[in-house]
């Protein structure tokens, strides 16, 4: 259940399209506040909120150094995506595995006849 909860957390901060670019940006490097929100047109009240959702779901952690507030990535919470986007996966391959084996026992049937 607590998987299930991290991954949702995840996946909902991941469903923005602001959020994901303000994780391209931390990929780089650790930033600030004002350094994250420079490239978005938006007050800096509504970016905040983004970042809160982002620190919610553990993708990113933050440090206060006086008035500064810095961002940086925490690579450890996306395990839990990877793993769940590996779950999929392996479950898709192994259905299609089997459909292309079906599909070829029907040709082989079918060049019998």
């Amino acid at each position: 259940m607590m998987q299930s909860t991290a991954a949702d957390r995840a996946f909902h901060a991941l469903s923005n399209p602001t959020r994901r670019k303000v994780l391209e940006q931390l990929s780089v490097g650790p930033a600030t506040v004002s350094e994250l929100a420079a490239p978005f047109d938006m007050q800096l009240p509504s970016f905040v909120q983004h970042l809160s959702v982002l620190e919610r779901s553990k993708l990113v952690k933050s440090k206060k150094r006086g008035r500064v507030r810095t961002y940086e990535l925490a690579p450890e919470r996306f395990k839990v995506v990877e793993d769940w986007l590996t779950a999929r996966r392996q479950l898709w391959e192994s259905r299609l595995d089997r459909f292309d084996l079906y599909v070829k026992q029907l040709k082989e049937k079918e060049s019998e006849l």
